[in-house]
């Protein structure tokens, strides 16, 4: 790891300005990705904002019903918390399937959101990779690809973005509020991450210096149905070959609304809007389901090694929505 200098901000305006005004900067909250990715040769910032002393570490109402989680809050805090539980319990079970309670206890909601691919030639240095060095090439394209992307995908990347949680936060048009030196916006999730494109090394649309301040969740009718499945190579500790977090607003049996949206299998978490738009109206059944998941896959392209995606997808969105309509247990 080369050196670097840290500074230790009293507020968010502060940290902006440093940020702008340092060499090469990063904001650092819990590090939990960051810090990998120095120690690897990944990335080599000269000049780290730490935001520890920040005053966003607390979850609260939102508007119009809803709740707005702190930047810093941890994600087992966020998990945990009676009201995500309760409301958004979809949020929770994502956060859980992710990582260990050791990096849960360490990783900040704000830092989750920014989380870079776990692709091997992103983080190998001496492989060509247009995420980590633009221009130098895709090893993936004709590499062991298993876990890379099937949607949306660019032949400059096929790399995949690794949250459970932004995948729980898209099907619930959760919103991101940033402030930089040009002022406060908000941006929804569904928005936040970028497809490759030509432009690869840029995973969000972020400008320069923004600083994300709180992850809005408007008030939610998907509480008592909704389902987060996580496919992987193993039971705990692993990414997401594919994922799915699916909802449910049902009426007499028959679905008024939904949400689905999938993670494992593009740049960035996947809101599956024309099986949304099928499911509208309709009864639910298995059959149904499976339909549904397969328009996911409609435009879908396998790589070679991660071809099985394209019948992994399909079946675990309708499983995902088999458990989302039986609802949640007591």
């Amino acid at each position: 790891m080369k050196p670097f200098s840290l500074t230790q901000p009293k507020d968010a305006d502060a940290a902006i300005q440093a940020h702008a005004k340092l060499p090469d900067a990063q904001f650092i909250g819990g590090g939990t990705n960051l810090l990998d990715l120095m120690k690897y040769g990944v990335m080599e910032p000269k000049s780290l904002v730490d935001l520890q002393d920040l005053s966003f570490h607390e979850i609260g109402p939102g508007s119009d019903g809803g709740l707005r989680l702190g930047a810093g809050v941890t994600n087992a805090e966020t998990a945990e918390h009676p009201k995500v539980k309760k409301d958004y319990p979809l949020l929770s079970q994502a956060i859980l399937s992710g990582a260990s309670p050791q990096l849960r206890n360490m990783a900040t909601n704000g830092g989750n959101l920014l989380q870079r691919t776990r692709c091997y030639y992103f983080y190998d240095c001496a492989t060509a990779c247009n995420k980590r060095r633009p221009g130098s090439g895709c090893a993936a394209l004709k590499g062991f690809n298993r876990i890379h992307a099937i949607l949306g995908a660019s032949e400059h990347c096929i790399a995949t973005h690794p949250s459970d949680m932004c995948v729980a936060l898209v099907a619930l048009d959760a919103v991101v509020k940033v402030r930089g030196p040009e002022g406060e916006r908000e941006i929804a999730v569904e928005e936040f991450h970028r497809l490759p494109g030509e432009n690869p090394e840029k995973d969000t649309v972020l400008k320069e210096s923004e600083l994300i301040l709180s992850i809005e969740l408007p008030s939610s009718n998907f509480s008592k149905h909704s389902h987060y499945l996580k496919v992987r190579d193993r039971e705990s500790y692993a990414f997401a070959l594919v994922s799915v977090a699916a909802a449910l607003q049902l009426s007499g049996g028959r679905i008024v609304d939904s949400r689905v949206a999938l993670g494992g299998v593009a740049h960035k978490p996947w809101r599956a809007r024309a099986a949304e738009d099928f499911l509208k109206n309709k009864e639910c059944d298995r059959d149904l389901f499976l339909e549904a998941g397969k328009l996911v896959v409609k435009d879908a392209r396998g790589y070679g090694h991660n071809d099985f995606k394209l019948e992994l997808a399909p079946r675990a969105v309708a499983e995902a929505l088999l458990q989302a309509w039986k609802g949640q247990e007591s």
